[in-house]
């Protein structure tokens, strides 16, 4: 994609009234790009002088022994398990909107604990929400404008580290098999706004 295009799809969306705020969603399978694209996008709004508060939904999974080891098969853990989604939906995506701050739970990888994090939202803002399965059905609808980064398998394959392309039974039992879920009962590109090929 383009500068140009992407100046002009943030103009559109970025149009905020005051004292309003707008939820813009990053969706895309592992390692198509989210976080590099969001740097970018914020970049840009940046330069047009548009408050702008990012989330990572990354940020907010929940401690080890609740997504592994448990009865269920290890792509189910990963799409249900690895964030606590009902949790999410009350304390971060209903709250976006109406709420001054919020409290989180939110994820400390070295001590694989939940700490509770206040985030204060200016009341005039973008909202950038980036992360894995954002259009699942639980969440979809608090997004007002939702891009999906399409990224061949083999190409996000290649960005991914020596010790996880090692690890290729992970990645097949675990983290393809939720994508290939997501991508047969949700259909995220058919859903998203805007699909850019990454």
């Amino acid at each position: 994609m383009k500068d140009n295009d992407l100046l002009i799809i943030l103009n559109r969306i970025s149009n905020i009234e005051q004292g309003k705020r707008v939820i813009l969603g990053i969706d895309g399978l592992s390692r198509s790009g989210k976080t590099t694209f969001v740097k970018k996008v914020e970049h840009h709004l940046q330069k047009l002088n548009i408050s702008v508060y990012i989330f990572h939904i990354d940020d907010y999974i929940v401690e080890r022994k609740k997504r592994y080891d448990t009865d269920y098969e290890e792509w189910y853990e990963y799409y249900y398990l690895q964030w606590d989604v009902e949790l999410l939906k009350d304390s971060l995506f209903k709250e976006l909107k109406v709420s001054k701050e919020l409290h989180l739970l939110n994820y400390d990888y070295y001590s694989d604990r939940q700490k509770l994090q206040v985030v204060k939202i200016p009341d005039t803002c973008l909202i950038i929400i980036e992360g894995v399965f954002l259009q699942r059905s639980e969440w979809r609808t608090f997004f007002d404008y939702m891009i999906y980064l399409d990224c061949p398998k083999d190409k996000r394959f290649k960005r991914e580290s020596d010790v996880t392309q090692n690890n290729i039974k992970k990645l097949e039992e675990r983290y393809w098999k939720a994508e290939d879920y997501y991508i047969g009962t949700v259909s995220p590109k058919k859903q998203a706004n805007l699909v850019i090929l990454n």
